[in-house]
């Protein structure tokens, strides 16, 4: 059923990309449209330009994104060999400028799905003009506000790690990109909850299994959650989760190694996920991402059991989880080499790292690919369930009454201490904040939990003392992008 899922998604993304202009996902110009070629009256097309988007997500900005939301923080090490990437040595050491290419790459990755979901909102509109029927023209609206759910991640990204960043819509000129100032926070705020709410009001609750983890309603509520939880509304951010909550369609998955394999993707914890697999082909193109293979063991055998070997649990992990009682999340989390895992892969000796990350482990009867295919077939999980309790408890932690799925911020908190194993406290901030650590470790949150809270040059300064004085707020809008855009301005505290 995954292979079907991702080939479906990936078949209508490349007809997609044959049907309008060629170089709109490679070059980032809005208002690129196509003079000629698409027949905007045929039904079975409506869907293209959305999957076109979903392509754009799965782009290879992987790198960077372990490299800034993980490697950053203090529960992670570069991992790979000591001389390997001086870049990435760059952004775990907070010895970085606002020229390290990782910031580029981060930014241009997700304004270009901006732009991909941009141009699937302009088409959208084409095919809603040309169709016949109200149910149709209701179809286009619903497509719209899918991409609209892509776009609305991309802001979140790009707002959680610069802070302050322009708004790209679909008719501007190249001209206007070129002078084109940060909006404040409030206003992309508003405008991205803008985006959510129409999303909401209009997206199914599901799409059944033939479409897997295709994005609906509940996608765009976690996504407002998380985003309201970033800008501290938490009346927004406990009504999005409350919602989520009540449906009673969702649940934490009672085994954590299904939960992070394969056959565990789009489950009943899921809530937003990149897909990815290699169509079980050995050779050719397939809609892969290197999230989990940039990850892998490094140097391990057989080929299709290594990867590079980057982003690896540290010891101050370890620790912190050990005094915990944890063991599953331990278990989960940590890829030791020397060991042999349930599924019968061994981590060699010869593996640089002691550790790697076990949320990105998949089976080397899964990796089909001729050589080095670690991982091809993992999704990214971007939102799961437990973080939604675990907003749900924060939101209400600070204030907030109650909602109607009848969950008490200790009773959010404690689902997901149960899930674990270990022994429930209660739902103060501090021990959430716990919670969010031991839970999501490794999955790209810890480094802005640390930057909301103010503690970034505490938690990682006491390793890498340049936390303390290189990092400030956000991290730098890059140099590349002060020179192109004249609307916009250096990031203050960082030297250009």
């Amino acid at each position: 059923m995954k292979k079907n899922i991702v080939r479906i998604l990936s078949l209508a993304a490349a007809v997609a990309v044959a049907a309008s202009c060629s170089d709109f996902l490679d070059i980032r110009v809005e208002a690129t449209m196509p003079s000629t070629g698409t027949d905007y009256s045929k039904a079975e097309n409506i869907f293209q330009p959305v999957s076109a988007a979903y392509a754009q997500m799965r782009a290879d900005i992987w790198f960077p994104y372990i490299s800034i939301t993980d490697i950053t923080s203090d529960d992670s090490d570069k991992g790979s060999t000591p001389t390997d990437n001086a870049y990435a040595k760059e952004m775990e050491e907070f010895t970085f400028t606002p020229s390290n290419y990782m910031f580029n790459s981060l930014w241009v990755g997700y304004y270009d799905i901006i732009s991909a979901a941009n141009n699937a909102l302009i088409q959208e509109a084409l095919y809603c003009d040309a169709m016949t029927t109200a149910d149709l023209k209701l179809e286009c609206r619903k497509n719209a506000n899918e991409a609209k759910v892509i776009r609305a991640y991309a802001y979140l990204e790009l707002m959680r790690t610069f802070g302050s960043v322009p708004v790209v819509e679909g008719n501007m000129t190249s001209e206007q990109l070129a002078d084109n100032p940060p909006v404040s926070l409030d206003k992309l705020y508003q405008y991205v909850c803008k985006d959510l709410d129409e999303a909401i009001d209009t997206l199914p609750e599901s799409y059944g299994k033939a479409w897997g983890t295709r994005y609906t309603k509940y996608t765009a509520l976690a996504v407002k959650a998380k985003l309201a939880m970033y800008q501290a509304d938490w009346a927004t951010a406990a009504a999005a989760a409350n919602e989520i909550i009540a449906s009673g369609k969702f649940a934490l998955q009672s085994d954590l190694r299904y939960l992070f394999s394969i056959d565990g993707e789009g489950c009943s914890e899921s809530l937003m996920e990149i897909e990815s697999s290699d169509l079980g082909q050995s050779s050719g193109s397939a809609p892969y991402v290197l999230y989990g293979y940039y990850q892998g063991p490094r140097n391990n055998k057989p080929s299709g059991m290594q990867g590079w070997g980057f982003n690896v649990p540290n010891t101050n992990l370890l620790t912190f989880m050990q005094g915990r009682g944890e063991s599953k999340r331990i278990d989960i989390t940590f890829l030791e080499r020397g060991t042999t895992t349930p599924e019968g892969d061994y981590i060699s000796e010869d593996c640089p790292n002691r550790y790697y990350n076990g949320k990105v482990y998949t089976p080397n009867s899964t990796n089909t690919y001729n050589t080095n295919a670690y991982a091809y077939d993992h999704n990214i999980r971007l939102i799961r369930y437990a973080e939604i309790l675990l907003i749900y408890a924060e939101a209400l932690a600070n204030g907030v009454p109650a909602g109607s799925c009848g969950l008490s911020a200790d009773d959010a908190l404690h689902l997901v201490q149960d899930r674990a194993g270990i022994a429930q406290t209660s739902a103060t901030l501090e021990n959430i904040y716990d919670e969010r650590r031991a839970e999501l470790a490794l999955e790209g949150n810890r480094i802005f939990d640390l930057m909301r809270l103010g503690r970034v040059g505490d938690a990682v300064g006491a390793q890498y003392p340049k936390a303390k004085t290189n990092f400030h707020t956000y991290f730098p809008i890059p140099s590349t992008q002060i020179t192109l855009n004249k609307g916009l301005e250096p990031t203050p505290g960082y030297t250009y």
